[in-house]
């Protein structure tokens, strides 16, 4: 079976930092795959080198059998990735409903998400859709983004760090958010360092520490094995 997404060897620097060390992953359509690990241990950065927003100094990001190795962001993005980062970045002098607006020109692929399929996933979002996107919660900054890239009708969505700095009942309103996406079918990449939003999504994980894997399998090993799940991640 052909993976969907395949990152195969990639080492990524910043400047002359080096934070990936050989990094291979593999996720399959209808999948969710989590990068698991503390902080700084290249999670994001392995999600920004398969965005475009990094290009790996060696190793290859190939989608759908095509290398897409050094595409810009935007060509991934139409090639059918989306990526929700870790700082949100909403249009914040726009209302909710034109970010959504916004996104799907920019986007050009056409799909089953609409401004009303992502307010029926996020009904907030629709009781909000006049108001300027700058005066929104964290936790519905983090809806608005997720929902601004679903309107792209991505085949994968990159999810960076969504559970950082929410307030635990957003967590767990976003979790069964996430949980829909995946129950539809949208294949997820998901780095997080939050330990059980993560197991109760993934179906595989890559443990990630200095910048390579240090354990994969299925998230259910570290579910079921505490002492496992202790000695990867120890947060």
């Amino acid at each position: 079976m052909t993976p969907l997404l395949g990152v195969e060897e990639i080492y990524s620097a910043y400047g002359l930092s080096r934070v990936l060390f050989g990094i291979s992953l593999e996720v399959f359509a209808g999948e969710c795959v989590c990068l698991l690990g503390r902080n700084g241990v290249g999670k994001t950065t392995t999600i920004r080198s398969v965005m475009g927003l990094l290009r790996p100094s060696s190793g290859r990001v190939v989608w759908k059998g095509t290398n897409i190795t050094g595409w810009a962001p935007h060509r991934v993005a139409r090639a059918g990735i989306g990526f929700v980062p870790e700082d949100r970045r909403v249009f914040a002098e726009l209302s909710v409903l034109e970010n959504l607006t916004v996104a799907a020109h920019a986007a050009r692929r056409s799909g089953r998400w609409t401004t009303d399929a992502v307010f029926e996933l996020f009904p907030k979002l629709h009781e909000l859709r006049n108001r300027q996107s700058g005066f929104l919660s964290g936790g519905e900054q983090q809806m608005l983004t997720i929902a601004r890239t679903l309107m792209g009708n991505p085949e994968l969505l990159l999810l960076d760090e969504p559970s950082e700095g929410l307030a635990p009942l957003v967590v767990d309103s976003l979790l069964e958010q996430v949980g829909e996406l995946k129950r539809q079918g949208l294949t997820i990449l998901l780095a997080e360092q939050g330990v059980e939003f993560s197991l109760a999504l993934a179906d595989r994980v890559y443990v990630l520490e200095r910048g390579a894997i240090r354990h994969t399998g299925p998230s259910a090993e570290l579910r079921d094995d505490p002492a496992l799940r202790d000695r990867l991640l120890a947060l």
